[in-house]
């Protein structure tokens, strides 16, 4: 469900982008190549209208998908992932088990210790 938002969330950008970057900052853009100005019958102003209304319908539109993503989001504290975590600490415990002891090789611990007691 997550990766549904987030290829929808990535098709609106896109035509966010494109709708933007055909618009004009002064008023011309895609409008002023249909022609001369205002001569046409309805064609500049229907189309700075629909630029317009499709800019801010896909800004809506991608700041809900955003929203509704986090929902969709995995969490942290997930089942799955509570049980690997047990997983990698019973891994680790059985590791720990595992190690010989040797008289001979010192702990972590005892190596500190030696050491400040050198200094």
């Amino acid at each position: 469900m997550y990766s549904i938002f987030l290829v929808l969330i990535m098709i609106v950008a896109f035509l966010l982008i494109l709708i933007i970057m055909v618009q004009n900052p002064k008023g011309g853009g895609l409008s002023s190549s249909f022609g001369a100005g205002g001569s046409q019958l309805g064609g500049v102003q229907n189309t700075n209208d629909f630029l317009d209304k499709g800019t801010w319908t896909l800004a809506i539109a991608l700041l809900a998908l955003i929203l509704l993503s986090n929902f969709a989001a995995p969490k942290q504290g997930s089942a799955a992932t509570e049980s690997s975590l047990q997983n990698t600490i019973e891994q680790r415990e059985i590791q720990e088990t595992e190690i010989p002891t040797d008289s001979k090789t010192a702990t972590p611990a005892e190596t500190t210790t030696a050491q400040d007691t050198a200094k």
